[in-house]
């Protein structure tokens, strides 16, 4: 990219190598085991079910079964603020989470196993509701600027590791034709890293036909105090295109994203125990236990209730009659808005 330079501004948390995490890499094994061996005996088609941890960023054959896992998921801080935009990187994420923060605010976590872009960002800083969020992946990569000193110690703690500009200074680079702190961008090629494997997504999400009903909706908004989502289905596309704060999202470099499936994810939305630097509280997102959601696929919305039994967990969306709701093939955008 024109114009950049290196930067190691950040502070960085202690990587804790000798936490090991073998009881959840021998489930996650056995896993993809019985998927494949479930696969061959059914015939594996997506219209009875899909896949039940992780996917493609296409369709697969019939016959095939669920993809390895080769290393951990990638999963970045992306800035969001206007300063921000267009953001680098977002339409190769195979899910990104929108989370409230302060200010009525919001920030993004995109995710990458299929495929890694050259560049990410603007990179921002981490929240307490990112570790509960990420427990549900084998060790993850959580690359973020830095964090409120009084977190610093639970993220050291948390089984994922930490890659901040301090820790990998190769990897992160910054803007010039943009002000700090909207202009550090990650280069995953230089962490090392490589694509995890569409087995690393283990979010609990099914990928197949369509349920019955649901009723057409071209367009939806989500609302935070101070920020908008709006997704409008384009049927050329077959993909939501997004609007940021009433303005269609660009891209600096690459495609703008434009994710297959939207999830409006009601959730409980309380006060964490930390505030930033401005004495604003930072919001907790609460994406363990249950509640209603909305799933936006072909240009129809589908009523669902979302489930995640513990961190560990995926999160499951199911119909009304219990049955569980499939997302379109292709990337998944998932919004988490307040009234659970």
């Amino acid at each position: 990219m024109v114009g950049m330079r290196r930067g190691t501004h950040g502070r960085s948390p202690r990587e804790r190598g000798t936490r090991e995490r073998s009881t959840r890499g021998a489930r996650g094994a056995a896993l993809v085991a019985v998927t494949a061996a479930v696969a061959l005996a059914a015939g594996c088609t997506s219209g009875s079910g899909g896949k039940d941890n992780g996917r493609a960023p296409e369709p697969e054959p019939s016959h095939t079964s669920a993809p390895a896992t080769t290393g951990p998921v990638l999963a970045v801080k992306v800035d969001n603020a206007p300063e921000a935009r267009p953001q680098t990187g977002l339409d190769a994420a195979d899910v990104v989470y929108a989370e409230p923060v302060e200010g009525g605010l919001s920030r993004l976590m995109a995710l990458y196993a299929t495929r890694l872009p050259e560049e990410v960002g603007p990179v921002r800083s981490a929240r307490e509701s990112d570790l509960e969020l990420l427990r549900q992946f084998d060790r993850p990569t959580l690359a973020f600027s830095g964090a409120q000193s009084k977190l610093l110690p639970l993220i050291e703690e948390a089984p994922l590791r930490a890659v901040t500009p301090g820790d990998a200074p190769d990897a992160y680079v910054r803007q010039d034709d943009r002000q700090a702190p909207h202009n550090l961008y990650l280069r995953p090629g230089e962490l090392p890293a490589e694509p995890a494997g569409a087995g690393a997504l283990t979010t609990g999400f099914t990928f197949g036909k369509a349920p019955e009903g649901g009723r057409a909706e071209p367009s939806r908004t989500v609302r935070y105090p101070a920020t908008s989502f709006t997704f409008t289905w384009s049927e050329s596309r077959d993909r939501w295109l997004v609007a940021l704060d009433g303005s269609p999202a660009g891209a600096a470099d690459g495609e703008a994203p434009a994710p297959a499936t939207v999830v409006v994810q009601h959730v409980t939305v309380r006060a964490s125990a930390f505030r930033d630097f401005r004495g604003s509280n930072s919001p907790y997102v609460e994406s363990v236990g249950s509640g209603r959601a909305e799933v936006l696929r072909d240009g129809r919305t589908y009523d669902a209730t979302w489930t995640r039994g513990t961190a560990a967990d995926g999160t499951t969306f199911t119909t009304r009659d219990g049955a569980a709701l499939n997302f379109a093939e292709g990337p998944v955008w998932v919004v988490f808005a307040g009234g659970s």
